[in-house]
């Protein structure tokens, strides 16, 4: 993305405010009852729908609640039950090895730090941010395809990667609302600002959105 006008500070904290009044419940989609059953969710998540994990999940979690009902699995058990998500094979070996590291290391309990969850099998920067931001209430920006896209659309952010858009979006954002900035950007990049076909005749923020404007060159 190739930007040719930048923001003010002012017109991107703007911006942010009518997404927070446009989606005013913007939160998780993702079906979970506790620590551990979240995080297996966002593992899960990766290159698939939420959609698509909240039917998974739904039988999934029905026979493992805990990292210990996983220890005496038959991998093929855990596959049959994701197989209808990308990369079920990769994940549900994942999965069982992470409980496996949550009874061994953590005392069957998900850890609250960064760098513990990401020691784990199959969790990223953005699955710990999540976690962190969600189970444990840390502020955390977890940047996604969706967060990635919209905020260099927007001009919120000039980056080239997720990790360059995670750290412009923690020094734009007041760390109070992280969490929120998060799940509306989200939102805002399924239902209005999509991969293709953005929607800028809808958009809340079309006067603003450098994308919209036509002064953002992708």
């Amino acid at each position: 993305m190739k930007k040719i006008y930048s923001l003010t500070k002012e017109e991107k904290l703007e911006a942010l405010r009518i997404l927070y009044e446009y989606f005013p419940d913007a939160g998780p989609e993702l079906n979970y009852n506790n620590e551990f059953e979240l995080l297996g969710a966002v593992m899960l998540s990766a290159q698939t729908t939420d959609v698509r994990v909240n039917i998974v999940t739904e039988e999934l979690f029905k026979k493992f609640k805990t990292p210990y009902d996983y220890l005496d699995a038959d991998i093929k058990e855990i596959e049959d039950l994701i197989k209808s998500i990308g990369l079920y094979k990769n994940k549900a070996k994942n999965l069982k090895k992470t409980a496996e590291i949550l009874v061994e290391k953590f005392d069957g309990k998900v850890p609250n730090t960064r760098e513990e969850l990401e020691s784990l099998p199959g969790v990223g920067r953005k699955t710990a941010n999540v976690v962190l931001s969600v189970a444990f209430g840390i502020p955390a920006i977890a940047v996604d395809t969706h967060v990635h896209r919209t905020a260099n659309r927007i001009g919120l952010v000039k980056s080239k990667n997720v990790w360059e858009t995670e750290q412009q979006l923690m020094e734009l954002i007041p760390k109070e609302d992280w969490f929120k900035a998060h799940h509306v950007l989200i939102l805002y990049g399924r239902r209005i600002s999509k991969a293709r076909n953005p929607d800028c005749e809808n958009d809340p923020i079309k006067h603003i959105s450098l994308h919209c404007r036509g002064l953002l060159e992708e």
